[in-house]
This record gives C-alpha cells, sequence and structure tokens, in this order.
C-alpha cells in the first residue's frame, strides 16, 4: 500500500469480492475464502488485476 494510505484501526469489517475463475461465482468475504463452493475453482481478488 503507498505511504500515506495505510489501514487504521479495526479492519475486521473490510469485506473483498473474490470471483472464481472457472464458474463466474461471486463471494464477498473479509478473507480469501479458499475455493469455490460450486465448482472447487480458484477464488482471485476482483481488484486484483489477473494480466
Amino acid at each position: 500500500m503507498p505511504h500515506g494510505q495505510d489501514v487504521e484501526g479495526d479492519t475486521s469489517a473490510i469485506t473483498s469480492v473474490y470471483e472464481c475463475l472457472h464458474c463466474g461465482e461471486i463471494v464477498e468475504a473479509t478473507t480469501h475464502p479458499g475455493s469455490c463452493e460450486e465448482c472447487d475453482g480458484q477464488l482471485q481478488n476482483r481488484a486484483k488485476s489477473i494480466e
């Protein structure tokens, strides 16, 4: 994270959106959920580029 943009305080309520790279299932979670519950595919944070 760039200097001066650090997250302060309680971060437990911050959620991220994850997308299954296989079936497209969307999941919101506070930590990485592991694998897709629908197809057991790999989940990736949607805020992260796949390039």
